[in-house]
């Protein structure tokens, strides 16, 4: 976690305006036949901080960010760690990475977390799965019973694998009431993993989760924002693509008053 003094005494919000990027390591993909044809794209820099730059300037709009897919110093990204790249870019006072997967020097990937708050408690646990390299990235803030935990993951492809991964989700959101599950979570709302997830924990599906897959064309809604029955979400929405194969997505939240978030 790094943090740099913020320019004023924070208080704390009302709502949260929260944002989660699948960033594809600053990569951009406009049909499906360039995922072949520009596949030279996914190993090299090329291009990919122009990407972040552009997102970047939309993200100042917004108190939190969960990132997905982001390179944390690999050859595709330059070397660069991305979550640190778009903190520092778009004004954050703090931000943390969860490294993932690392292919040799080639790719390396990372959850990641932008934040206007400071979160009390940051942790870091990898997903069950057959294969590794999926994690969640845990954060809290403020304490005890009237603070919020944010959760932000990318699950698997498998249904089977994201099971795993919902219930392992599911033990870690035990005794934290005021919650958020956020992130690429590679299934839409009905699925009987997420049915499960609904059934074992207080996080609410929404009425009309927006399309957020393929990015040009969106008829998938696999990228989410849950929150917990103690939060009201308005305005989840998607964003245009700036950047990746997914579109953002982003919502308000709206706070139950007890929360006591602000640095103390």
């Amino acid at each position: 976690m790094i943090r740099k003094p913020p320019s004023k005494k924070d208080s704390a919000p009302a709502t949260l305006r929260v944002l989660s990027c699948n960033i594809l390591a600053g990569g951009s993909v406009k049909r499906y036949r360039e995922y072949v044809t520009h596949s030279w794209k996914h190993v090299l820099p090329t291009g990919k901080r122009a990407n972040l730059d552009g997102l970047a300037g939309i993200l100042g709009d917004f108190d939190l960010v969960a990132l997905q897919e982001a390179d944390f110093g690999s050859l595709r990204s330059g070397f660069l760690n991305q979550t640190e790249y778009l903190a520092e870019s778009a004004g954050f006072p703090y931000w943390s990475h969860q490294p993932n997967r690392k292919v040799a020097k080639v790719a390396a990937s990372s959850n990641g977390l932008l934040s206007r708050l400071k979160p009390e408690e940051v942790l870091d646990y990898p997903l069950p799965g057959r294969i590794r390299g999926r994690g969640v990235l845990w954060a809290r803030y403020g304490k005890g019973e009237h603070s919020l935990v944010v959760l932000v993951a990318h699950l698997s492809l498998g249904p089977q694998a994201r099971a795993h991964q919902l219930g392992y989700i599911t033990e870690l959101l035990e005794g934290h009431p005021n919650a958020l599950l956020i992130g690429d979570l590679n299934t839409p709302i009905e699925s009987p993993e997420l049915r499960s997830l609904f059934a074992r924990t207080s996080l609410q599906p929404p009425e009309r989760p927006p399309m957020t897959f393929p990015s040009w064309a969106p008829n998938r809604a696999i990228d989410h924002i849950l929150a917990s029955s103690t939060l009201k979400v308005d305005e989840l929405r998607t964003l245009p693509h700036l950047v990746s194969d997914h579109l953002p997505i982003a919502a308000t939240i709206h706070l139950p008053e007890q929360l006591q978030l602000a640095d103390q």
